[in-house]
């Protein structure tokens, strides 16, 4: 017997069975927590990249409407995503963000404005108004707390084409006006070349 286990316990070792680093319960924890620390940083990253998040609570959702939320965050150009409350609290101790931890409890799922600031807000409080179950609980604007008040008059605000449209009216308007001042002295200038030609026209007949 003592013979077999000196046999079979180094091919075991190598083998990764029963004395496989991740059997150990260690082992697993250090796996888990290097998970974590992923987790952590992606969610970071993902709010120093947005102009604006919002924390929901999804549940009394089913399925077919969460799935509808999705694609309507998505067609504005916002993502959507479950995640866990003790991950974002760390993320967001990270970030130096202040009191959007206190609303990190019960499912939580979060919009990221990355492009749009408004967007977030414009979408949940549209479907927040049809579906009641989701509840729209704090949220960050350019790092500081807002809260569902403040989100509701963000959703009222002009979205991010509709404000790059009028900039582009209000740009256009002067070079219009510019144009129309300069055409009456280009006008009279060409009025004033076709008499001169006229009068030397004249000269050049006496």
């Amino acid at each position: 017997l003592l013979i077999y286990l000196f046999v079979s316990l180094p091919c075991l070792w190598r083998s990764g069975g029963i004395f496989n680093w991740k059997n150990f319960k260690g082992g697993e924890i250090m796996g888990s927590l290097e998970n974590k620390k992923v987790v952590v940083g992606e969610i970071t990253e993902k709010m120093k990249e947005s102009k604006s998040f919002i924390v929901t609570d999804y549940r009394g959702l089913n399925v077919a409407q969460v799935t509808k939320l999705r694609s309507e965050l998505s067609k504005a150009g916002v993502e959507y995503k479950v995640l866990k409350n003790t991950l974002m609290t760390i993320a967001a101790n990270d970030m130096g963000l202040e009191g959007i931890q206190d609303y990190f409890k019960g499912p939580t799922a979060v919009a990221f404005g990355v492009e749009d600031a408004v967007a977030p807000a414009q979408v949940l409080s549209k479907f927040a108004k049809e579906f009641e179950a989701l509840e729209i609980k704090a949220g960050v604007l350019e790092g500081k707390l807002i809260t569902v008040d403040e989100i509701k008059a963000l959703a009222d605000l002009p979205s991010r084409e509709v404000l790059l449209a009028k900039l582009a009216n209000v740009m256009q308007s002067p070079i219009a006006g510019m144009a129309n001042v300069l055409q009456g002295p280009i006008r009279k200038l060409g009025y004033a070349l076709v008499e001169v030609q006229k009068v030397k026209g004249q000269e050049a007949y006496y």
